[in-house]
């Protein structure tokens, strides 16, 4: 592994997202790297900070109730299933049983929980990838203006090729891009400028989950999703919010110019 590998896992290691192989390859990169060990220290650090200054939301009462009724359906599906009278094999279907249960009710709480505002997660994810990157000084992994630069390098280092479009004529300057993570996949990040505000653009294929609602805001930061050319574009800025949702519209129809 070489630093260029390594830039654009040590977000995701740093989380605890990589997997066994990965995650053997960059420890051992670390020891031989100071630079790369430094800015996986940093994001340790930054991470820390989010964990105590960012707010944490509870849960609503409404989602407490769903999990509940779940149970209650989970333990009369699994009371209704017939008992086996025969002792020796009573120790097997007893667990078969309990098996079943537990699948049910792993169903049931599964279903309840991302039935609980599920399109809005990726919004919350998006922002908190927005700051994180933003706090620790991660925003460009390729610096560029030209699309032509952005847009190889983000394809080379992805299992998709993401659309970069030129917006310089709607005011939105590019300025580079990097590879974050969202739904704990890979995902190509757009950064592009106006005025003195940075938008970070997550570009994807179209996820097979609900997208996020057009429009919101989390923790004072907004978030604008579209659709088009068969991306989903979710754009996260401090810009005002009806220029955010402009933009990301002209964004998803760019390259049916």
């Amino acid at each position: 592994m070489n630093c260029n590998d390594a830039a654009v896992m040590i977000a995701a290691y740093a989380d605890g997202e990589t997997d066994r192989a990965r995650t053997r390859s960059i420890k051992t990169h670390l020891v031989s790297c100071p630079d790369c060990a430094a800015k996986y220290e940093e994001l340790v650090v930054l991470r820390g900070r989010i964990r105590r200054e960012v707010p944490r939301y509870s849960a609503p009462p409404a989602l407490r109730a769903s999990v509940l009724a779940s149970l209650d359906t989970a333990r009369q599906a699994a009371a209704a299933r017939p008992r086996i009278g025969i002792d020796r094999w009573r120790w097997l279907t007893g667990g078969a049983l309990a098996g079943c249960a537990a699948t049910v009710l792993a169903w049931f709480i599964g279903t309840a929980i991302i039935d609980w505002r599920v399109n809005d997660d990726v919004a919350v994810e998006a922002v908190t990838s927005h700051v994180r990157a933003t706090l620790g000084n991660q925003l460009i992994q390729v610096a560029s203006s030209n699309q032509h630069t952005v847009k190889p390098w983000l394809s080379a280092r992805l299992d998709y090729s993401p659309p970069v479009p030129d917006m310089q004529q709607e005011g939105f300057t590019l300025i580079g891009g990097r590879v974050d993570y969202l739904d704990q996949r890979p995902c190509a990040t757009l950064v592009y400028k106006i005025r003195d505000h940075t938008v970070d653009v997550f570009v994807r294929p179209n996820a097979p989950r609900l997208p996020p609602s057009a429009l919101r805001t989390v923790r004072g930061i907004n978030v604008a999703h579209a659709s088009g050319s068969g991306m989903d574009w979710l754009a996260v800025s401090d810009v005002s919010r009806d220029v955010l949702a402009s933009f990301v519209q002209q964004l998803a129809r760019s390259d049916t110019r």
